[in-house]
């Protein structure tokens, strides 16, 4: 079974980088003021006040196994920093889009109620969040299986001018994340649109 999740993973990963054809998002946009950086025991997150959405964050999956339901867990809002809340996310096409996904957490109740804070949670298309970016949280997983941990890193990104819900939060103009494992690196970038039905594949930019 493990050398036929290499072969398929090595035929997955041979596909062309069409993604570099939609990867230009135009100029990116950080905020200078209202940036804190959070480290808790799964992730670590440089946040924007400013836009009440985070703009990076690292983290690392190890667990593959996890057979903790979320159910009664909820998005919480974080003492001492001011990030979006439900209303932000309501009456809108906007999810509330895990980065570091909870299903990659759940080994421990612990780790999976950290992933349900507004730290981070982004306001993300559902076409997105439903399709090719929790079938790449997947592919995570599925590497976790063959070489122990993935390590990633995600940006979130801002293009001028901004749109922002009536609740107050800035909605991203996209992502990128960056899946490193056994001294290789994956790069793909996700315009935060309706992208439901592509495969995620297709946004591979290295």
């Amino acid at each position: 079974m493990k050398k036929f999740n290499i072969l398929l993973l090595t035929y997955i990963l041979s596909f062309p980088l069409f993604g570099q054809v939609e990867s230009n998002l135009g100029a990116i946009l950080y905020p200078k003021l209202g940036v804190k950086t959070i480290e808790n025991n799964i992730f670590k997150v440089v946040y924007s006040e400013e836009l009440e959405q985070p703009i990076k964050l690292w983290y690392t999956v190890t667990c593959i196994d996890g057979k903790v339901e979320r159910g009664g867990i909820n998005f919480r809002e974080v003492r001492g920093i001011k990030t979006s809340s439900d209303e932000d996310y309501e009456n809108n096409v906007w999810d509330k889009g895990h980065l570091a996904p909870a299903a990659s957490f759940n080994c421990t109740r612990e780790d999976l109620k950290l992933t349900f804070t507004y730290l981070n949670c982004a306001l993300q298309h559902q076409g997105l969040n439903r399709g090719p970016w929790k079938e790449l949280e997947r592919f995570e997983r599925d590497l976790v299986k063959i070489y122990g941990k993935v390590d990633v890193f995600v940006e979130v990104l801002f293009e001028l001018p901004l749109v922002v819900v009536p609740a107050g939060a800035t909605v991203p103009s996209g992502f990128t994340k960056t899946l490193t494992f056994n001294n290789e690196s994956y790069t793909f970038t996700f315009p935060n649109k309706d992208v439901a039905g592509k495969d995620w594949n297709y946004f591979r930019i290295n």
